[in-house]
C-alpha cells in the first residue's frame, strides 16, 4: 500500500512547476535544475518529498490519472442511465479535452514513449492509467449489452489513442466526433 501523499504549499508548488514543465517539453528534456528554479524552491525540498526525477515523474502521474479518470466517470455519469450514452459520453469527454487551451496530447503516451523499458516504474505507472480506462469502457460496454466487452474496450482504446495523437498533431477536435461516430457503430455490431 502506497504511503499517503504529505502535501504542503512548497510540495504543491514544486508537483504544479514539474507538471506543467513535463507536459509542454518532455520528461527527459527537463531536468531537475529548471524546476527548482522555475517552482523557487530549493533542491532539499525536491528530496524531503521524492528521492529522485523518477519518482516526481510517477506521483505526478498517479496524480494526473486521479484527476482524468474523476473527469471522465463525471461526464459518465451526467449522461444519465442509458447504457449507450454512458459509453458514448467517453468521447465527448475527449473532444472537450481535446479543445482545452491547455491540451498537449497524452502524457502517458509521452510516458510510454520516453521510458519504454515495460519493467521502468514510469512506463509501469504510465500503462497502468491505459489499462484503467480500458476496464473502464469494457465496463461501460458491458452495461451496453457487447457480447465481448473486453475486445470492445481494446478496440475502444485503440481508437481513442488514435484520436489523441490525431488531435495532438492537428489541434482540432474532430478526431473525437469521428472516434463517437466509429464506436456507436462498433457498439451496434458488438451488441446484434
Amino acid at each position: 500500500m502506497p504511503e499517503p501523499e504529505i502535501s504542503s504549499p512548497k510540495r504543491d508548488q514544486l508537483m504544479a512547476t514539474a507538471w506543467r514543465l513535463f507536459y509542454r517539453d518532455g520528461f527527459r528534456a527537463v531536468g531537475i535544475d529548471l524546476i527548482l528554479a522555475e517552482a523557487g524552491v530549493a533542491k532539499m525540498t525536491l528530496y524531503n518529498h521524492f528521492a529522485s526525477k523518477e519518482e516526481l515523474i510517477v506521483a505526478l502521474l498517479e496524480k494526473r490519472d486521479r484527476e482524468l479518470r474523476a473527469s471522465m466517470v463525471a461526464t459518465v455519469e451526467a449522461a444519465g442511465k442509458s447504457p449507450t450514452k454512458r459509453l458514448l459520453a467517453v468521447f465527448d469527454w475527449l473532444e472537450r479535452w481535446f479543445g482545452s487551451p491547455d491540451f498537449n496530447g497524452c502524457v502517458f503516451i509521452r510516458a510510454l514513449s520516453e521510458y519504454p523499458e515495460a519493467t521502468h516504474a514510469i512506463h509501469r505507472t504510465a500503462w497502468n492509467h491505459k489499462v484503467a480506462v480500458k476496464e473502464m469502457l469494457a465496463q461501460l460496454g458491458a452495461a451496453a449489452g457487447a457480447a465481448n466487452p473486453t475486445g470492445l474496450a481494446e478496440t475502444l482504446s485503440l481508437l481513442i489513442d488514435g484520436a489523441i495523437v490525431a488531435a495532438h498533431g492537428t489541434r482540432e477536435t474532430g478526431s473525437a466526433r469521428s472516434a463517437r461516430v466509429t464506436t456507436a457503430a462498433l457498439l451496434k455490431l458488438a451488441t446484434a
